[in-house]
């Protein structure tokens, strides 16, 4: 991003840097950071001994505010927003957020309809029922 441009989420202008980071979701760090928890926890007598606080911390946070907890409803979650073509930011922000509304989404990620992607509000509206699903079954 050169120094001219002004970076705006809202526009999708976060430099390329961001833009071409792997994000996750809470859900998703909490899955990895449960299973290095339990490797810790088979291989050590006293596990609390072998994580930080940072760790501990970490793991009370995402599992607090994983919106999902099931592996497999994690895994879709990502597969039925990279259907939308979304950058990875926008994608972790509505997983994460699960806006029940079309006008929330667009609040929350206001990028969804610029940057020539522009979806409709009919398109929004099936992805935040997909996902609302997923939630309702799990």
């Amino acid at each position: 991003m050169s120094g001219e441009e002004e970076e705006n989420a809202a526009e999708l202008k976060i430099g390329d840097e961001f833009l071409k980071a792997k994000c996750l979701m809470n859900c998703e760090v909490s899955l990895i950071l449960e299973h290095k928890y339990e490797q810790l926890r088979q291989t050590s007598e006293d596990p609390m001994n072998q994580v930080s606080q940072v760790f501990e911390k970490s793991l009370q946070y995402v599992k607090r505010f994983s919106r999902y907890k099931n592996p497999d409803a994690v895994r879709q979650v990502r597969e039925i927003l990279s259907r939308y073509q979304l950058a990875e930011f926008e994608l972790c922000v509505l997983g994460n957020l699960c806006p029940e509304t079309v006008e929330e989404a667009i609040a929350m990620v206001p990028s969804i309809k610029t940057k020539g992607r522009a979806h409709d509000d009919e398109a929004i509206e099936k992805m935040l029922n997909d996902l609302s699903l997923i939630k309702r079954f799990e």
